[in-house]
């Protein structure tokens, strides 16, 4: 790894050897190291860190979204959960069609599916944990019942993101107190979700998806014009299944199964294989292009696959085999940008990802999300969740593989990552930010591996997004970066928001030492001890 230059802006890697965990936030942080020094292992450290932000970031995430993960028990096979909900049984795409709909509204209950994150959590605990759910859920618990201080990109994001709760009034009411967001340092916090968060620590998911908890998310949402049913919730049951894979630079790199978009991950990755990236092959304007094409190529085939897996029209083996790769990577141009096809569905950025290793050598990579900010900005006030709006990701196109139907799990953007290398795991991480973390799982890889940058530093530096026809640019690119890429035909823009938030853990086996990195676009840190 490179030496960092002090002189520049920016942190070093945290170091540790006994446990690290990486999140977004540093109560989440602190709530991982805390559970780690108390004998849990890396999942008990995940599941109470993802909780507290599920209080502490409430436009991020929260019990009324999704989760998956990748997890790496010591000594065992590698696994991964996935943790997304269904439409439900009355999901009807001809219904909305014939209303003169081309997609799905974000703030609609048709855009609610079932919320998978309990269900996961409860799964992962019993199956992988150690500790009772009750220990691991008493911080964020806490924090729910007594308050927390609203943390500065928390607060940033509310502000941002607030006018989404203002169609739904008892949301409106919890989270826009006096009819504005909380501010940097101000005291917040959210009774009805500790309620609920009890009952699921003493009782586990049946507190979630039967009874009181969810009448009252089914009686919201049939007031809003939905078609859930109490059977929905209750039958809704998460899944591990066997991560899918690809090579990048002599490693393994691991993703979810579809419906997740890691498949687009991985896809990006192969074709990438495929050049030389390092600092004496190409320049940053290069790097760019060749990111920016590959992604274009990976993100149609996403958009054109990606489905509920018992609605996939063609495997993920084919999709990565060298046939097809070479196809896509045989098309790119180094002077010339391709052209970018228009996405239509939902663009959020909005979800938070988590890496935990322990001494044990168990190692999570998990990721929580509410979809848009907010969610559909739905809320049951009694139980204090905030509905998510993951449905949107629904096609409304007649027989497309990704078309809305009853019990159908949608295309997913949150994406888990983990990297092996002689079949143990050596780092999970992940890039939160929505349809940017396909194309950031890639950024992220290729600066660790090409570049030789420490996970801190291959962190920080500046990122590109091409989507929807532009090519956004954080500042750090600088004018002469651009141009350049403008003269090969990129349709570029600077960056009006931080692009993404990544989180890792390195292990490096040979010394016994992890090291960790979170992202300076987020409040948090990466923790070791």
């Amino acid at each position: 790894m490179r030496e960092r230059n002090y002189i520049d802006p920016g942190r070093s890697p945290a170091i540790g050897e006994n446990g690290m965990a990486a999140t977004s936030h540093p109560a989440a942080t602190l709530t991982a190291i805390d559970i780690l020094r108390a004998g849990g292992n890396a999942i008990d450290a995940a599941l109470a860190a993802v909780a507290v932000q599920s209080v502490v970031e409430p436009a991020m995430t929260g019990i009324g979204g999704d989760c998956f993960a990748i997890v790496a028990p010591a000594g065992k096979p590698i696994i991964a959960f996935n943790g997304s909900g269904r439409s439900c049984a009355r999901a009807d795409a001809e219904r909305l069609r014939a209303k003169g709909l081309s997609r799905i509204d974000e703030e609609s209950p048709d855009a609610v599916t079932i919320p998978g994150a309990v269900d996961a959590w409860c799964q992962l605990s019993q199956t992988f944990g150690r500790m009772e759910l009750a220990e691991i859920l008493a911080p964020a618990i806490a924090l729910a019942d007594n308050g927390f201080r609203v943390a500065g990109r928390v607060a940033y994001d509310w502000a941002r993101e607030g006018k989404r709760l203002e169609h739904h009034e008892a949301a409106r009411t919890q989270f826009l107190p006096g009819g504005k967001a909380p501010t940097t340092g101000d005291r917040f916090s959210i009774p009805a979700l500790a309620a609920t968060l009890r009952a699921i620590a003493a009782n586990g998911r049946a507190a979630f998806y039967e009874g009181a908890v969810a009448e009252e998310m089914v009686s919201v949402l049939r007031e809003c014009g939905g078609r859930h049913t109490v059977d929905d919730f209750s039958r809704h049951r998460g899944f591990a299944t066997e991560p899918i894979g690809a090579d990048f630079r002599g490693r393994r790199v691991l993703e979810c199964p579809p419906n997740g978009q890691g498949l687009a991950a991985l896809l990006i990755a192969r074709i990438l294989d495929g050049f030389d990236l390092s600092d004496d092959a190409v320049s940053e304007a290069d790097r760019v292009h060749l990111l920016a094409e590959a992604s274009k190529a990976a993100y149609h085939q996403r958009d054109l696959l990606i489905a509920d897996p018992d609605h996939m029209r063609i495997s993920v083996e084919e999709v990565l085999s060298e046939r097809f790769v070479a196809a896509l990577r045989s098309r790119i141009r180094m002077d010339r940008a391709s052209e970018a096809s228009i996405w239509d569905g939902p663009v959020h950025r909005d979800t938070v990802y988590l890496s935990v290793v322990d001494r044990d050598g168990n190692a999570v990579s998990l990721i929580n999300s509410l979809f848009s900010a907010f969610g559909s900005g739905i809320y049951a006030p009694v139980s204090g969740v905030l509905l998510q709006n993951r449905g949107s990701g629904f096609s409304l196109n007649e027989g497309h593989a990704n078309e809305l139907a009853p019990r159908k799990l949608p295309l997913h953007t949150i994406i888990p990552g983990m990297v092996v290398h002689n079949n143990l795991p050596v780092m999970p991480f992940g890039v939160m930010g929505g349809q940017f973390q396909a194309t950031g799982h890639a950024h992220f890889l290729s600066h660790l591996y090409d570049r030789g940058f420490d996970p801190q530093r291959a962190n920080e530096a500046p990122r590109s997004f091409s989507f929807d026809g532009r090519l956004s640019l954080e500042p750090a690119f600088g004018d002469k970066v651009r141009a350049e890429l403008e003269e090969r035909g990129h349709r570029t823009e600077w960056a009006n928001a931080p692009i993404g938030g990544c989180q890792a853990v390195l292990i490096d086996r040979a010394r016994g030492v992890f090291i960790g990195s979170s992202d300076h676009r987020k409040d948090g840190f990466a923790l070791g001890y």
